[in-house]
């Protein structure tokens, strides 16, 4: 069944080029009209998507400035009534080694990825539970996920994204609004001069957009990370072990140490609904290991 978006607004950031730009495109072209913001290059996607006969406006609020998001909000709502979506794309890069960077530049990436996530996300959340209905995409990152050397401003952002993720999923749960992460691999204006041009050409922005449409969709899951490159397509967990009981005597330490392996084994992992998932299995332990 094809994915539609007939009579949906959408919101993408960071719109103006690379991956953000195939976003908005390809929403338009399945009947979303699409607020394409950025802070430069925004009116060129529009005028592609009139060009094709889809319906977008333009906006270049920085998505760090709260009050021009809630304008951005308010600009959808004026032309087209509601905000059904939001991709959270837009991000910048300031890579170095964690001893040579500045923490100047820590701040900028977290404030850019981070907050400006929260920010749109702040502004569309009372209009998205008014009107029962909302799909939020969050861009996170495998340098989140797994690290990646010259990257900790970056990572700390991009997997603070997913932990907003998860606990807004379940605030929304009520009021049908879904919040997924998407951790793209793709040449974009952020990955220039970083890979070889073979590798560039594998990983197009437009192979990691499907995954966009499915976590933006009516029927979208909530609560997932997908991954998405060079037309492979994976999931991403974050999940908890069984771990064992080892009680708190004075060798504990000791003991936890001896039966490290044990702990982090993760035969029989789970997925966990929330947080208390962690604190439930680890009464139930203690509460089994007394004869309770």
């Amino acid at each position: 069944m094809m994915l539609d978006f007939t009579g949906r607004v959408a919101i993408v950031t960071g719109a103006g080029g690379g991956l953000g730009r195939q976003h908005a495109l390809a929403l338009a072209a399945r009947g979303a009209k699409v607020v394409v913001n950025d802070l430069a290059a925004a009116q060129a996607v529009v005028d592609e998507i009139h060009a094709a006969g889809g319906e977008a406006i333009a906006n270049g609020a920085s998505v760090t400035d709260f009050a021009a998001v809630q304008a951005m909000v308010q600009q959808a709502v004026d032309a087209w009534g509601r905000v059904d979506i939001l991709v959270n794309n837009a991000g910048i890069l300031r890579d170095k080694s964690f001893a040579k960077m500045e923490l100047a530049d820590f701040q900028l990436v977290v404030d850019v990825h981070l907050m400006g996530a929260v920010n749109c996300s702040k502004a569309v959340w009372a209009l998205m539970n008014e009107q029962k209905y909302g799909r939020i995409v969050m861009t996170t990152s495998s340098s989140g996920l797994y690290g990646n050397f010259g990257q900790s401003n970056y990572g700390a952002a991009k997997m603070a994204l997913v932990g907003l993720m998860q606990t807004l999923s379940i605030e929304g749960a009520k009021n049908d609004i879904r919040v997924n992460c998407l951790a793209p691999t793709a040449a974009t204006r952020m990955t220039e001069g970083l890979m070889s041009q073979a590798v560039l050409d594998a990983l197009k922005p437009e192979a990691v957009v499907p995954a966009m449409l499915v976590l933006a969709a009516q029927d979208a899951p909530t609560r997932t990370i997908l991954c998405a490159g060079a037309g492979t397509f994976e999931a991403a967990h974050v999940t908890l072990t069984n771990g064992a009981f080892i009680g708190i005597g004075a060798d504990a330490p000791e003991q936890l140490a001896a039966r490290l392996t044990e702990v982090t084994d993760r035969t029989g992992e789970q997925v966990p609904q929330s947080g208390s998932a962690q604190g439930t299995n680890e009464v139930g332990k203690a509460m089994a290991a007394s004869g309770r």
